[in-house]
Parts: C-alpha cells; structure tokens; sequence
C-alpha cells in the first residue's frame, strides 16, 4: 500500500515558514538593539530554519511516493536528501557561531546592551519556537514524514538555544557580560547535536539498511497456514514511512491459486505489522530446500 502525505506536509512547511520568518526577523531585531553575540548567533541559527522550510518544500515537490518508469521505488528518497540539507544547514550555523565567539574573545567587542522589554520579546519567541515544534513532530510522526521529523528536531534545538540565550542576557542585565560570548559554546554544541541526529534519522534510508530482521519477517510468514518456510529475506527502507520486503516462500499447495492465497496472507499480515509496505514473494513448492532465511554475512 502506498500512501501520499505531501499535501499535508507541504501545508505544515508553508505555516511554519512564516512563523520562522516572523521569529528570525525578532531574534535579529533585538540582537542588533543589545549587540549580542549569542543572540545574533541564535538568530542565524533561525535564518536556517526558514531555509529548511524551503528546502523542505522543494524535497516534497519531488518526493513522491508513488512509482513511475524512471522511479519503480517511488521518490521517497528524496525527502532523506532533503533532512540530509537541513543537517548541512546545521553544520553551517554551527561554525558561524564559533566563529563569532571565537572572534568576540579575541578582538572583544562593544558591552551587550539589554532592557526587559526585550526580553519580553524574547519570550515570544521562544513561545513561537515551541508551538512550532511541537506542531511538527506530531504532524511529522501521524503521516510518517521524515522532513516534517527533522525539521521539528531543528527547531527544539532552537527551543534550546534560545533558552540559554535569555538566560544569557539576563546574567548580562545583572552585569555579568561574559555570560553572552560563554553560552556561545554550548549554543554551538546544540546545533550540531540536533544535525547528528538528524543525520544518523536518514542515512539508514539512503544506503538501504536493513529495515526489520529477517528472523522476525521469517517468524510471521511461517505462522500462516500453508507455509513451510521462508528464505532469502530482504528488507529496506524505515519502518512508519515506507518498507521494502523481498523473500522466497516455500509454500504447501496443489495448484497456483491455492499458493496465491497463502502468499496473500503472508503480505496481509506483514502489512498489518509494517504499514506502509510493499512486498515481492517468489513463490516455490514443498519440495524445495533451504536452511538460509537471509543473505549470508560477508566473511573477512
């Protein structure tokens, strides 16, 4: 069964696109009234979330699941390659934010200016920033989209960052203005993090790991009456978005109709277990042998 959910994922991008502007265009307006580091830091961190917005976008045009002449598989893929930019993105942000801080140490630079009013606004946000991811992990998670996924773990991230930058500059109200280069380190640290993760999320898909043990697949397809055995499993793909199953079944049947049915079954129940899932069955009669129920490990 195949399932398209880029209309409601396209939806959410769109809506989180304009909050993201509206939050970077804030976090940049105060940065630029305080002279803070962290916070223009935190605000270049926001410039890559709408850039995720739009690379999300552009990944979902193309990302369709359905199978054409030139994509038998369908274009799933595309959307990892697309996570895989929002983790790029990441790394950027990562290095400017050293960099600044770095910078700030050595050179120094004009004292971090701050009022309440402004961190007022910074309380906003930091709500906007909550709201939105959220907002995406759910949505992300219901239609099993991995931008979505990634995307809202970018944006925790920022949740985070923008934590540590409010508490930065009340420290820096109160008089402490080291605080603001400081918290620049562990912003950076965050920000990397949340690309790690999102990396090790999609390469998975990418290089076609294995998506589910053979000896679970092998469990399943055996409990179904008519059944005697299962080899050469295969799998791909990540379990909630999309799976790929190939196996050889040897099956207990008199004619092509009776092993129709039980391979049916077979598929029935492993998509019940797997879903979304397409499976390939090769059938085979009763008296075909094998012990193998999955490629054997390369030896060294």
């Amino acid at each position: 069964m195949i399932y398209d959910n880029r209309t409601e994922v396209r939806r959410v991008l769109i809506i989180t696109l304009l909050l993201n502007i509206f939050v970077m265009g804030l976090k940049a307006l105060v940065g630029y009234w305080t002279g803070s580091l962290s916070l223009l830091a935190d605000a270049l961190h926001s410039v890559t979330d709408s850039a995720n917005n739009v690379l999300g976008l552009v990944a979902i045009k193309f990302s369709s699941p359905l199978p054409d002449r030139e994509h038998p598989y369908g274009h799933n893929k595309f959307e990892a390659v697309g996570a895989l930019g929002i983790a790029a993105f990441l790394g950027i942000a990562c290095f400017e934010i050293v960099q600044g801080a770095v910078e700030r140490i050595l050179k120094g630079g004009e004292p971090v200016r701050v009022s309440p009013p402004e961190l007022w606004l910074l309380l906003i946000v930091l709500g906007v920033n909550i709201f939105v991811a959220f907002y995406e992990r759910n949505v992300g998670k219901r239609v099993g989209s991995s931008i979505l996924i990634a995307d809202a773990t970018h944006t925790m991230s920022d949740v985070w960052v923008t934590i540590s930058v409010i508490g930065g500059l009340i420290g820096v109200w109160l008089g402490y203005q080291w605080l603001d280069v400081v918290l620049a380190f562990p912003v950076a640290l965050l920000v990397f993090w949340s690309g790690w993760s999102v990396l090790t999320e999609n390469l998975p898909w990418l290089v076609d790991q294995m998506a589910i043990a053979p000896e679970t697949i092998h469990a399943i397809a055996v409990s179904v009456p008519g059944v005697l055995n299962c080899h050469d499993i295969a799998s791909r793909g990540v379990i909630g978005r999309q799976v790929f199953i190939e196996m050889h079944l040897i099956v207990d049947a008199p004619d092509v109709e009776t092993a129709h049915n039980i391979t049916e079954e077979v598929e029935k129940q492993l998509e019940q277990r797997f879903h979304p899932v397409r499976i390939l069955i090769h059938v085979e009669p009763p008296a075909y042998q094998s012990e193998s129920i999955t490629f054997e490990s390369e030896q060294t």
